[in-house]
């Protein structure tokens, strides 16, 4: 990362995802010792400003930044002088006042990680901006596949569900596709973004037939909370019946298909309880790979600053 922040898939080149995920594998050698921890961050801190609900990034990228000895300040909107009119501007130049190293941001609203980026002198890391961009995840699933797999150049991946409204698509797809794997997306036309065409995926109609072909299967929930029409779907009986995992499917899924969600989970939609049993399930895997790209990637915001 050139400029210490990392705002979108695209800031990265093929050299730079790798070192990250060399980085990262070195990483989880630390989190194996008696004391998983080291003094790369000391003195350093890292503000978490979460302007969303979050469960897995913010904690994880809380744990990373603890692993290399980091200071954490957890900014979350509910309580904070937002409700008192304070505007996303002054919040942040409040924090970076206080001597802030680092800002991990993430907000509704497309483009805001730029924004802050731009209001601030130190690596702004986005972890989630609208619909729009989710890079840390994309690199994390990056390093799960390659982790259960090897070299990715010419897997084949079938991401399922709901493409238009997912950040996690357009970055896990920009990754994959960047360091040579194909990607194929299924979907009700109702949830397939419009320009699809010029994405760098197939898009396939029969899930069946994609899944024979698979060796990563990538299951997306609907995201409720981003839709603004209602219906998009005929009925949730069919959505699952034509685009859920179920569990006939996954008996279907050789052992050695990778399986992947980001979640949160709705099991029994998008991916069957039984599902999640397949020996080819990754879904913990990429949790736990979560903190180490994260350190990995907090270490490269920060580990050559004076």
């Amino acid at each position: 990362m050139s400029d210490r922040s990392l705002l979108s898939i695209d800031d990265l080149d093929v050299a730079g995802i790798r070192e990250i995920v060399e980085l990262s594998d070195a990483f989880e050698e630390v989190l194996r010792r008696p004391i998983p921890k080291v003094p790369a961050l000391r003195g350093r801190t890292v503000a978490n400003v979460f302007f969303e609900d979050s469960t897995r990034t913010r904690l994880s990228f809380e744990i990373a930044a603890k692993r290399l000895s980091a200071d954490t300040v957890n900014f979350t909107a509910s309580g904070s002088s937002l409700s008192k009119g304070e505007s996303l501007f002054d919040t942040i130049r409040t924090l970076h006042a206080m001597g802030v190293d680092a800002f991990v941001v993430r907000h509704r609203a497309p483009g805001a990680a730029r924004r802050v980026d731009g209001w601030v002198d130190t690596p702004v890391i986005n972890a989630g901006d609208g619909a729009h961009e989710h890079p840390t995840q994309a690199l994390l699933d990056l390093v799960t596949v390659h982790r259960r797999r090897g070299d990715v150049e010419g897997l084949r991946c079938v991401m399922v569900g709901d493409i238009e409204h997912s950040r996690v698509a357009r970055s896990t797809i920009g990754a994959f596709t960047m360091m040579g794997m194909h990607v194929s997306v299924a979907a009700p036309a109702t949830l397939l973004p419009t320009g699809i065409d010029d994405w760098p995926v197939d898009v396939v109609e029969d899930l069946d037939t994609a899944l024979e072909k698979a060796d990563v299967v990538y299951m997306l929930r609907m995201q409720k909370e981003r839709i603004a029409r209602d219906p998009v779907l005929p009925s949730l009986r069919e959505y699952v019946a034509r685009y859920g995992l179920t569990a006939e499917r996954a008996r279907r899924l050789p052992p050695e298909v990778v399986l992947m969600h980001p979640g949160p989970m709705n099991r029994g939609v998008e991916i069957a309880p039984e599902a999640t049993e397949h020996p080819g399930a990754a879904i913990e895997e990429q949790v736990r790979n979560g903190v180490t790209v994260r350190m990995a990637v907090l270490y490269l915001a920060l580990g050559g600053m004076p």
